[in-house]
């Protein structure tokens, strides 16, 4: 175990990407010149653009790639991997960053070849993260009690356009006199985090799922945000493309950039249990404050009213309302306060139907009311429409004060964890290229070189330990 903490070699991180099949699966989908139309034929072949590609999150920057690969030892190193894994003989030279430059511009970042190679890039991650007992669907875990292993999750991130300067502003030429428009990133916006805090650059939704091991994150999917306030729908059309390929997930983990609406399509058209908070009637503030008024205060409202009946036989009505997504009584006190009395969750249950998945709740009643259980539906309905009752918004499935709800959120901190080893395999922390395509590309090749070093280390230490 203690071998699974140490850090990784950049030759093992390569060795990991020559080995991963999808590789020639993405290379397949690159068209190839016919012979008959002219022109010089291709020096490397289009997998050697996309090991390129995924190199550079391996050393930072294209120009290090090329000048890595320059290194005699290496380049031999890669050749002979090549050869007996993959069967094709690569030049003496060394590959240079102008043979993947063309074959990036001219193929890879093209609309209709990047949306075909994103497609077989969420296929291929889907069944290796399969592959090292990801999101088994004979796996552990219940609706009641869902697993790690069989979580999807995911965030936002803006990535730092590769200058500073934005687009319309302009420089003075001291030799002409004239103002000529300086670079820029076309694609880049101004987006605001959940801190607040305004970010300025292009911003993209990975998912991914992982494991217990150190290095068994996979990354699923990768989504451009193309407007202000459009991460959600990136978010919801990820997840939307990628649960079906993964039968076996359970739910998904995001933070309140999902709102009721979100959770309305994930509970009945993906059928799987969204793990998020319910956002506040009032937020804390960005500095903690002694003041009470200042804290954070949990929105609550009422749900439905409920006919229970008491081991007596006789019924009773309850007014059931949801205080930060938990369900419970609430009952007015002398002074006319609202007194609410949280319920323990018992069961968790999912039904199908021709419309998508019903889902429910069952709590267990206080034993002044006879220690019974009452049933709550989760998803949203005709009824709560009439009422302009939004029950996805303020009802969770697995509320925060849940036992089960600590261990599956931390999931969240594995997607912060993410973001920060993306940044860290750029140069000075900015984008690699310019325009969205062309980023979007460079976050594929991020997401391969991660899952072939999740999939090297699972079939590792799966044959140390046969």
């Amino acid at each position: 175990m203690a071998e699974r903490w140490r850090g990784v070699s950049t030759l093992e991180r390569l060795e990991a990407i020559l080995a991963n099949p999808e590789i020639h699966q993405l290379a397949a989908a690159v068209p190839v010149p016919q012979r008959f139309t002219g022109g010089r034929p291709r020096h490397y072949p289009v997998f050697m653009a996309l090991v390129y590609e995924a190199a550079i999150s391996v050393f930072g920057s294209a120009r290090r790639v090329e000048a890595e690969l320059a290194h005699p030892w290496l380049w031999r190193w890669i050749r002979r991997l090549a050869l007996r894994r993959c069967g094709v003989r690569l030049p003496r030279q060394a590959m240079r960053r102008h043979h993947y430059l063309y074959i990036r511009n001219r193929y890879l970042a093209d609309p209709a070849i990047l949306d075909v190679l994103g497609d077989i890039h969420r296929r291929a991650a889907a069944a290796q993260a399969r592959e090292i007992g990801l999101v088994d669907p004979h796996g552990d875990g219940s609706w009641t009690h869902p697993s790690l292993d069989r979580l999807l999750y995911g965030d936002g991130k803006v990535i730092t356009p590769l200058y500073r300067a934005k687009p319309g502003e302009t420089r003075l030429d001291r030799e002409t006199g004239e103002l000529r428009p300086r670079l820029a990133e076309h694609d880049a916006d101004l987006h605001f985090e959940g801190t607040g805090e305004s970010v300025w650059g292009t911003k993209f939704v990975l998912v991914a799922t992982r494991g217990p091991d150190v290095h068994s994150r996979m990354l699923l999917d990768v989504a451009w945000v193309p407007t202000k306030g459009g991460e959600a729908a990136a978010a919801m059309t990820c997840f939307e493309r990628t649960a079906p390929l993964l039968p076996g997930a359970q739910g998904v983990v995001y933070d309140t950039a999902l709102r009721g609406t979100h959770h309305q399509r994930i509970l009945r058209d993906l059928g799987l249990l969204p793990i998020n908070r319910v956002t506040a009637s009032k937020a804390d503030p960005a500095k903690p404050r002694r003041d009470k008024r200042e804290r954070r205060v949990e929105k609550m409202v009422f749900v439905e009213a409920k006919e229970i009946r008491k081991p007596d036989g006789t019924t009773r009505s309850i007014d059931l309302y949801a205080r930060a997504g938990t369900i419970g009584i609430g009952t007015l006190a002398a002074d006319g306060e609202l007194v609410f009395t949280p319920l323990p969750r018992t069961r968790t249950h999912r039904n199908a139907d021709k419309g998508g998945y019903r889902w429910y709740n069952d709590y267990r009643l206080p034993e002044s009311l006879g220690g019974g259980v009452v049933t709550v539906r989760l998803h949203g309905n005709a009824k709560d429409e009439a009422r302009k009752f939004n029950r996805t918004e303020n009802v969770r499935p697995i509320p925060p004060d849940d036992p089960n709800f600590r261990s599956l959120f931390r999931r969240r901190n594995d997607a912060e964890s993410m973001n920060r080893a993306l940044e860290d395999t750029m140069w000075l922390r900015r984008a690699h290229s310019l325009g969205h395509r062309r980023q979007l590309l460079n976050l594929l090749g991020y997401a391969l070189m991660v899952n072939s070093l999740a999939r090297s280390r699972h079939i590792r230490f799966a044959r140390v330990a046969a």
